[in-house]
């Protein structure tokens, strides 16, 4: 593809996720499906100019402002944006490109930009040389927050909020987790090592390994036969702090298609009990073949979530419950860069109300002794620390352990750094902090005897 057609794919492809509303990776994978004849180098460079766009959407809308462009709702966005973004982000130099080059480019011809209108020319000179980041943006901005997000993204972590949540702006690494079903991490780096993969031991997780580079995992060999899982270092190290040993009952709520399922169900060494629960029940479903390719399918039990009978005959039974629960998703912004545009005040709140119901589900399952797990892959206190508050009200027959204890017997036991790395009583991953997605875990013990 020419420079142009590039241009233009990816305008029209930004138009495409804007009018979904779902997902960008979903939009992005659909586009390129239908678009075979585009090869694979310019399938990386047109992708690279969207996630461009959308990691910088709210400083790239400020300047369109600032020039006369204002960004609104209407079909000319993704165009200017991406006209920014040649400006700005890259620089024009850096592609080797002035004004008059990518005017040149813009020409209308096919697969070409329509010509730059008087006011896009304009707005192309003004943008030359000028930094992406500018000391009159505001705070929500410089971090690309949603402005009605970041008060609360702002009492998370204070002074440091800027650094934390900038560092959501990055691209983030590929990991995976290693199966220990099916071998150890030593052999996932030699079967990886020889289809030409290079991969190193996450930092922190003492399952997952990280890989250079973005490979096609499902033309692997240790993907396909299941000693590798794709999963980012946090979640990984949230299933371990889980504690799901071999012979324990073991259920997880909210467990959508079975990414947190699996991770259990290798600690668990397929012995024990291991029930995955959802109201979903497709995505129930499109855990099977991944179980199946585990190796842990004939040990993984599938229930709906919303089965009253089933709830009720359970109550009192297992030994851990991790509720991984339905959320902003605020701490994975790097992996979906559109999803902190999509979110809103409504959606928050319902947010908070399935929190309160799937952790008020999990505490009835866990058995006096047992432990509840509460996780999110969220960074706002009123899904963490606030849900966990008002949780221990509602049931003063749980108390939290706290996660230093928590930590000394899960990951630090199995070769993780000897002490959390996070202070206070709960889980708090960031990837400004800790290189990983953001995740929040809370232990909490139930009053009684032994498990």
């Amino acid at each position: 593809m020419t420079p142009g057609a590039r241009i233009e794919a990816a305008i029209d492809l930004l138009g495409k996720i804007e009018a979904a509303h779902q997902p960008a990776e979903r939009i992005v994978g659909t586009y390129m499906r239908g678009h075979r004849y585009i090869g694979a180098k310019d399938r990386r460079a047109i992708s690279d100019r969207v996630y461009g766009v959308l990691r910088r959407r709210a400083r790239l809308d400020w300047w369109l402002t600032r020039v006369g462009l204002g960004p609104g709702d209407g079909l000319d966005h993704p165009r200017r944006s991406v006209l920014a973004v040649l400006a700005l982000a890259d620089g024009l130099g850096a592609d080797g490109l002035g004004v008059a080059e990518v005017a040149a480019l813009c020409d209308g011809s096919r697969y070409h930009p329509a010509p730059l209108s008087a006011d896009e020319h304009a707005a192309l000179v003004r943008l030359a040389g000028e930094n992406l980041d500018h000391p009159e943006q505001p705070a929500a901005v410089r971090t690309e927050v949603p402005a009605w997000l970041y008060p609360d993204l702002a009492e998370t972590f204070g002074e440091l909020a800027e650094a934390e949540l900038a560092a959501l702006a990055d691209e983030a690494p590929v990991d995976l987790r290693i199966n220990r079903l099916k071998g150890d991490r030593a052999a996932a780096q030699a079967a990886l090592a020889e289809e030409g993969v290079a991969a190193v031991p996450t930092p922190i997780s003492p399952i997952g390994l990280r890989l250079a580079g973005r490979p096609n995992l499902s033309a692997m060999r240790a993907f396909r036969e299941g000693l590798v899982e794709l999963q980012d270092e946090g979640s990984q190290i949230v299933a371990l702090f889980a504690d799901a040993r071999p012979g324990l009952a073991v259920a997880d709520v909210c467990a959508g298609a079975g990414g947190k399922t699996l991770a259990l169900a290798a600690e668990m060494g397929g012995c024990g009990r291991l029930v995955a629960l959802d109201v979903d029940a497709a995505r129930l479903q499109r855990a099977v073949p991944r179980l199946r390719r585990a190796g842990a399918d004939a040990f993984v039990e599938c229930r709906r979530l919303d089965d009253a009978a089933w709830l009720t005959a359970h109550a009192d039974s297992f030994d851990r419950v991790l509720v991984d629960a339905p959320c902003s998703g605020s701490g994975a912004w790097r992996r979906q860069p559109d999803a902190r545009w999509n979110l809103t005040p409504d959606d928050l709140a319902r947010y908070l109300e399935m929190q309160s119901e799937a952790i008020d589900i999990g505490g009835k399952l866990v058995q006096p002794g047992g432990r509840l797990i509460y996780a999110t892959c969220s960074l706002l206190a009123a899904e963490n620390a606030r849900q966990i508050e008002a949780f221990l009200a509602r049931r003063p027959d749980f108390a939290i352990a706290p996660a230093p204890a928590v930590w000394a017997e899960t990951l630090a036991s199995q070769g993780a750094p000897p002490a959390p790395p996070v202070d206070g009583p709960y889980l708090f991953l960031t990837p400004s902090r800790h290189g990983c997605d953001g995740f929040f875990a809370a232990v909490m013990e139930r009053h009684g005897g032994a498990a």
